[in-house]
């Protein structure tokens, strides 16, 4: 019996991915609106494949660092990132984490089953747009600063970017102020910047505008 976790904080797209998936004769699909009920959900049911939006409750970030959580648990279990975000770093960094493939939200149901299928028996996929763009940004790779940067401070770096305080930033991810502070100091340090001004500027410059406002 194939058993599908999807996990979406929208009503309408979970119970479009099940009638999807139930049309495509999937047996059992396991539904969470949150990353932290779809991990527990996952350590619960053991499914076969995951579908799951970067995006659920939060910001694209969360989503990439719940996809490296669960890669440190499971190197096997396909991940399909079903998304609204099209963005190239965003898609290169899903697949550099963990994921199987990279579907848009404004796909037809022939293309969701498509990947589906393709991730489920150990393929990957991608859209034939992402794919040239994500071979773009590959191709220049070594060119953005943000590579050499950790997903925690990825996200970090993003709230910094917004122009919120440490005290927020830590309320938000709930950590301490010292810790914000240790980890934009590291950020400082493998960028070779100095100021705060300086990090704004170059995460303004090399985030994705939407990595920044933290939803899709």
């Amino acid at each position: 019996m194939t058993k599908v976790l999807v996990i979406d904080d929208h009503p309408i797209v979970l119970q479009g991915c099940k009638r999807v998936l139930q049309d495509a004769r999937v047996e059992f699909v396991i539904q969470a609106a949150s990353l932290s009920d779809g991990f527990r959900q996952y350590r619960a049911q053991k499914p076969d494949v995951i579908v799951v939006d970067l995006a659920v409750n939060t910001g694209a970030l969360d989503g990439l660092n719940f996809i490296r959580r669960l890669r440190i648990h499971d190197k096997k279990t396909p991940i399909l990132v079903f998304s609204m975000h099209s963005d190239p770093v965003i898609v290169s960094r899903a697949l550099e984490v963990g994921a199987n493939g990279f579907l848009l939200k404004d796909t037809c149901s022939d293309e969701f089953i498509k990947a589906f299928q393709r991730v489920r028996d150990g393929g990957t996929y991608l859209s034939h747009e992402l794919a040239s763009e994500v071979a773009f940004i590959s191709a220049r790779g070594s060119n953005n600063p943000l590579n050499t940067i950790t997903i925690r401070e990825l996200q970090t770096l993003s709230l910094i970017a917004e122009g919120k305080p440490y005290n927020i930033i830590a309320e938000e991810l709930n950590v301490s102020y010292k810790t914000i502070a240790n980890t934009a100091a590291q950020i400082k340090n493998k960028l070779g910047v100095r100021t705060l001004p300086e990090l704004m500027r170059i995460a303004i410059q090399h985030l994705p505008a939407t990595s920044i406002k933290r939803h899709l």
